[in-house]
């Protein structure tokens, strides 16, 4: 029998970390993160250490990295100057052009420009948002961790969301996902589609004692059917 594999992380260099738990935490949701940089420059980076972290304040985190030399990234560099930026969710539409937005540019040199994404000014903050995005969260930065020399989690309060008609339902607001059509992150090269689906519901605890107790009693009157059968046959 293949033994568990077992990993202390105390001793496991970080880029051995790092690909553990990229691999092992998915599908992440990606957000195609767009900055001002000097001159008006509008810069768009994606990552996939990325999620929702409250409703109340509203609040999303993401978790840079620095350039191997150290220096801050432009959308870390922007967000300390500025203070805003804009979280893109990607669907399978501007996949192609996320990708390309994760290309090494110099700085200087607009992401968006380069993919051909058009843009659309921000309502709440000054930073434009990607106009082919199916969604976007306009955001003020909330704080800023330093978690180490090499990572920053910047979290953001989210100000102002956009999203394209037809995936929210606006007097329900239920998100239509066979519209929304969200790309996640695996790891590599590997991204993935929304798969089928299926429902949980969540019970309360009173609905839960209320099941168990009707599948005991099932389960009570399948072990006595047969003694009950073999009484109507004598």
């Amino acid at each position: 029998m293949t033994a568990p594999f077992e990993a202390d992380f105390a001793t496991l260099p970080p880029a051995l970390r790092y690909k553990l738990l990229a691999s092992l935490v998915v599908p992440r949701p990606i957000a195609l993160v767009t900055t001002l940089g000097p001159g008006g420059i509008v810069n768009a980076a994606p990552f996939s250490f990325f999620n929702v972290f409250s409703e109340d304040p509203a609040l999303v985190v993401l978790g840079l990295s620095k350039r191997p030399d150290g220096t801050p990234k432009d959308t870390l560099a922007h967000v300390r100057e500025t203070g805003t930026f804009v979280v893109n969710l990607v669907d399978e539409a501007i996949a192609e052009r996320m990708n390309i937005c994760a290309v090494d540019f110099p700085p200087g040199l607009s992401e968006v420009e380069a993919a051909g994404l058009a843009v659309l000014p921000g309502v709440s903050v000054p930073v434009p948002r990607i106009a082919d995005a199916p969604a976007a969260l306009e955001c003020r930065r909330y704080t800023t961790l330093e978690v180490s020399i090499t990572r920053h989690l910047i979290i953001g309060s989210v100000v102002h969301l956009h999203a394209r008609p037809g995936i929210i339902n606006p007097e329900q607001l239920h998100v239509n996902l066979d519209v929304y059509k969200p790309v996640a992150r695996l790891f590599g090269h590997l991204y993935a589609r929304l798969g089928e689906k299926f429902e949980l519901k969540r019970r309360s605890f009173t609905e839960w004692q209320a099941d168990n107790a009707l599948h005991r009693n099932e389960n009570q009157l399948q072990l006595q059917a047969p003694a009950l059968a073999d009484q109507g046959r004598s």
